[in-house]
């Protein structure tokens, strides 16, 4: 896929992982707790907290969670002031991190993502370091996929999106932003298993690095991810044997 590094294969694996022990229930619920105060409790007419229910159910999430986490967004229970926050920094070899969080505590995380990447030779960096390297994609994950491919390709060109990449039994389609709710519901009424529906950074450029060197960024972008407040972490790295 065009722009993808090999974060973003390994973050979907991880994704799977993530969802066997829960966090990605916690992750969840921050968003749509997020979404209603933000956008009110109309999913018709607030696309983020739409796009964040149909993950929720998704990924089988009680109807009752859903509906506790939209009451905390929009006041009618009580419930944690989250704040969204992005963070840009360096790792080692110099590829770019563009951290997005969801926090209760903004100067413990930021002291906490500082400790995690001055320990594995990075740092952050100042608003606008390294955003400017990424775009804002839409990412649709459609599950267990054991179809004819060039249909596939015929039916993700039909439903206005990019590109797509096979990763296991799953396919990553990528659209432009605009595209995505439209995108997903082509693809559903095609039939396709859609796991969820969000919105990426995809880099612009890829910074490959030497083979050597994967292990250590993995275990960073994998220390970085599991932590509790972080929603998302992107990079641009990509591994590569001729570095």
């Amino acid at each position: 896929m065009a722009g993808h590094s090999k974060w973003a294969n390994i973050r979907h694996r991880k994704g799977a992982q993530d969802s066997k022990r829960g966090k990605i229930f916690t992750k969840i619920i921050k968003e749509i707790t997020v979404a209603a105060r933000l956008g009110g409790n109309d999913q018709d007419s607030n696309p983020r907290l739409r796009k964040a229910v149909s993950n929720a159910r998704s990924n089988n999430m009680p109807q009752d969670n859903i509906i506790r986490a939209i009451k905390k967004g929009t006041g009618e229970l009580e419930g944690i002031d989250y704040e969204e926050i992005s963070y840009e920094g360096y790792g080692p070899n110099g590829i770019a991190i563009f951290i997005e969080v969801i926090t209760d505590n903004k100067n413990r995380t930021v002291s906490e993502l500082r400790h995690i990447l001055n320990k594995n030779n990075g740092n952050l960096a100042e608003p606008g370091s390294v955003a400017w390297m990424f775009e804002r994609k839409g990412e649709i994950l459609i599950s267990e996929f054991n179809g004819d491919e060039e249909d596939l390709l015929d039916d993700i060109v039909d439903s206005g999106a990019d590109d797509f990449e096979k990763v296991e039994n799953d396919v990553l389609v990528t659209t432009d932003q605009s595209e995505l709710f439209n995108s997903k519901d082509a693809l559903e009424e095609k039939g396709y298993s859609i796991k969820s529906a969000d919105f990426i950074m995809v880099p612009k450029s890829t910074q490959a690095v030497n083979e050597e060197d994967q292990e250590k960024i993995i275990n960073l972008m994998e220390t970085i991810d599991n932590h509790d407040d972080v929603n998302q972490v992107y990079s641009n790295f990509l591994i590569n044997s001729n570095a």
